[in-house]
């Protein structure tokens, strides 16, 4: 019998003292399918807080590193880091968006053989307020880019998502802003990684966003996110690459 995977959680945060504790609880509640805790360890990046994060954080059992340099993808590296050894990387929002139960969704995708399984929201249900309308222009604004450019139909950049770590060390992440989640998705197509997308539920989060809720925060994201589909693409032709883009079959159904 295989031995079960040992799975990390992720989670970069900022000032969310407010939901912390219920995401770090909740995903420590989560099992497998004979009962087990369905993570080996969940580590947090407190991302320069001026608030309680990092110590509800310890509080709740998760492991806390601190990074000053503001940004989401300095932010996941650390978190990744503090994770020693794990065969697969589950990325999550500190922010109480998300449903923590619907994480073993994703391990189900990614057991059930893909490399790269993405959490998309716009095939799930989304709280009223939950997305704001720059956030949902964003997006589609982006996936419509990447199917242009690499011919890969993706319904969303949604954070909530399993990578193989294989897979993720393959990728070479490098952005350490907001350009992470695009970066990903578009090294998937250029790796030719067996991606799937799920449905996943949207809460409206505890807070204010340091993203959305603000025109810098907007700005800033849109920036990188546009920023790092234009690098991948430059980056790309520079080499000459020949890759064929990765396939995204259709949404797994919910467990």
């Amino acid at each position: 019998m295989d031995a079960p995977l040992r799975i990390g959680v992720v989670l970069p945060a900022r000032d969310e003292e407010l939901a912390i504790t219920g995401v770090v609880e909740g995903l420590a509640r989560c099992r497998d399918a004979a009962g087990r805790p369905l993570f080996s360890a969940i580590a947090v990046c407190d991302n320069g807080s001026i608030d309680d994060t990092g110590a509800l954080a310890r509080e709740a059992g998760a492991i806390v590193v601190r990074e000053e340099r503001a940004g989401y993808g300095i932010a996941c590296q650390r978190a990744v880091q503090a994770l020693g050894e794990v065969d697969v990387l589950v990325f999550v929002d500190a922010d109480g968006s998300v449903v923590e139960a619907q994480a073993r969704a994703l391990v189900d995708g990614i057991e059930a053989g893909a490399d790269l399984v993405i959490g998309s929201r716009t095939l799930g249900h989304v709280e009223a307020g939950a997305l704001t309308l720059p956030q949902r222009f964003g997006n589609r604004l982006a996936v419509a880019l990447i199917r242009g450019i690499w011919g890969v139909r993706y319904s969303d950049l949604g954070p909530f998502r399993a990578i193989r770590m294989d897979a993720y060390r393959r990728l070479a992440m490098r952005d350490v802003a907001f350009g992470w989640t695009v970066e990903m998705q578009v090294k998937a197509a250029q790796h030719r990684l067996v991606v799937r997308e799920v449905p996943v539920d949207t809460r409206v989060r505890l807070g204010r966003s340091k993203i959305s809720g603000t025109v810098r925060g907007v700005i800033g994201a849109g920036v990188g996110i546009l920023g790092m589909v234009a690098r991948c693409w430059w980056e790309e032709r520079r080499a000459g690459s020949t890759l064929a883009p990765a396939k995204v079959p259709g949404a797994l159904p919910r467990g």
